[in-house]
């Protein structure tokens, strides 16, 4: 069996590994458009703010340790249509200007996705950067280095957008941060967002609501950012207003997509195209909460897909349990994790619903160091089922949202999880878990 796997990040590498070690006769072909492989995304900002100095460090597994499992890998290669009724793909090599076709028996695509670049005037400008790929990283780290480089401007109030605000305070730059909503982080409901926003501006994080950015002008040093409210000097602007999925080249297969452009996929990652499946950022996936395809462009969901859709390929029947959004992120000295569904998504689906707001200790008081966790849990009216969980705090919090995603993956209530026999030793946890305190309040 000869499979072609178009992208080769998470659910791309995920697949191939995944088929070569259940067949190692199959012909697995990886054309990635990109430099790199294998790579964690999720780690850039990281790598750009400076609490990580390699940025090989963020390479999963190189093309010669895949090639050495007799994959073959091409790098800087795109593929730029597909002919289904043939099943040929149109292949351009950047490096030597060359177009080929190739054929396949099976197809995955798992293009990921590219950053939104919005039509204002000045975008081109070169102070401008984004933060998607690991060529982004690397150029921005680069930038954000220099000692010139002091006022930065955020463009979006998104995960991204908000990490990479984190890891320019790290580098000691003074930021500002534009957001068009009327609050950051809005997959949190904002009684959790509302902590990362106070402690950003407490950081002297510059924080700009509900507007909105119109153009970018000459200054007399970097740019000048005019926003329908006001302008502000900036040497470095990141761009972090959302993603949209690499499918364009696929636009006269007939594949079936989404209004977002992302690959409508079955729980077998199977397309609407006979012999073609997805995985990754440029697909949906299923929710197990909201009971639908959903658009969760998440580094988690696209290696489990793709190593499902690796099984698939090679006949095997397997389905996607479905995901939960379960998401975390760092903003100053604060975690905050988030999974299943929040207050909106409930109200959306016309559920009925309670919810519980909690504050408790990560251990008890009397052991040095205690600090605070907020916890807010929505779960059914009558049944108590968990729905969805949220929490923030300095420690602990968001390996404790793990836990409400267990509970939820597994229909548990909070009458049940409040009952659990969790760890208790008081440089830990207390007697009753922050968890249990929390369920235990749900009526």
């Amino acid at each position: 069996m000869k499979v072609i796997i178009v992208g080769g990040v998470a659910a791309g590498m995920s697949a191939a590994a995944k088929i070569k070690r259940l067949d190692k006769t199959a012909e697995v072909i990886v054309y990635e458009q990109g430099e790199h492989i294998s790579y964690g995304a999720c780690g850039l900002p990281y790598f750009v703010g400076g609490f990580n100095d390699d940025c090989t460090k963020l390479i999963a597994r190189s093309k010669n340790e895949f090639e050495k499992m007799g994959i073959i890998v091409k790098l800087q290669h795109e593929v730029l249509s597909i002919k289904v009724e043939d099943k040929k793909v149109l292949v351009h090599n950047h490096k030597s200007s060359e177009t080929i076709i190739e054929s396949y028996d099976k197809l995955m695509v798992a293009t990921g996705a590219h950053v939104v670049k919005p039509d204002i005037k000045g975008i081109n400008r070169d102070e401008i950067c984004y933060l998607k790929t690991l060529e982004d990283g690397v150029k921005l780290e680069e930038v954000a280095k220099q000692t010139d480089i002091q006022n930065v401007v955020v463009v979006g109030g998104g995960y991204i957008g908000i990490e990479v605000v984190d890891a320019l305070l790290h580098l000691g730059k003074h930021v500002t941060c534009v957001e068009f909503s009327a609050n950051i982080l809005t997959s949190f409901d904002i009684e959790i967002s509302e902590f990362a926003k106070e402690a950003l501006i407490a950081a002297g994080v510059k924080l700009h609501l509900t507007e909105r950015v119109e153009e970018f002008r000459d200054a007399p040093k970097g740019c000048m950012v005019v926003t329908d409210k006001g302008s502000y000097q900036a040497d470095l602007v990141i761009m972090a207003v959302g993603i949209k999925p690499n499918t364009q080249f696929l636009e006269n297969t007939g594949m079936l997509m989404a209004e977002n452009g992302a690959i409508v996929v079955d729980r077998q990652m199977r397309t609407s195209i006979p012999n073609i499946y997805s995985a990754g950022d440029c697909a949906q996936v299923y929710h197990r909460g909201m009971k639908e395809n959903v658009y969760l462009p998440l580094g988690t969901v696209a290696n489990k897909c793709g190593r499902i859709a690796g099984e698939n390929i090679l006949g095997a029947h397997k389905s996607f349990v479905g995901a939960l959004g379960s998401a975390g992120i760092k903003v100053c000295n604060l975690e905050f994790g988030r999974t299943g569904l929040g207050e909106a998504d409930a109200k959306k689906l016309g559920l009925n619903y309670k919810t519980v707001i909690v504050e408790s200790y990560d251990h008890p008081k009397y052991y040095p160091n205690a600090t605070v966790i907020k916890i807010k849990l929505v779960y059914e009216t009558g049944t108590k089922k968990l729905l969805g969980a949220q929490a923030a705090g300095e420690k602990g919090a968001v390996l404790r949202v793990d836990m409400f995603a267990i509970a939820i993956h597994n229909g548990m209530t909070t009458d049940e999880l409040g009952m659990t026999d969790l760890i208790y030793a008081p440089p830990f946890a207390g007697v009753w878990d922050a968890v249990h305190i929390a369920c235990n309040l749900a009526k």
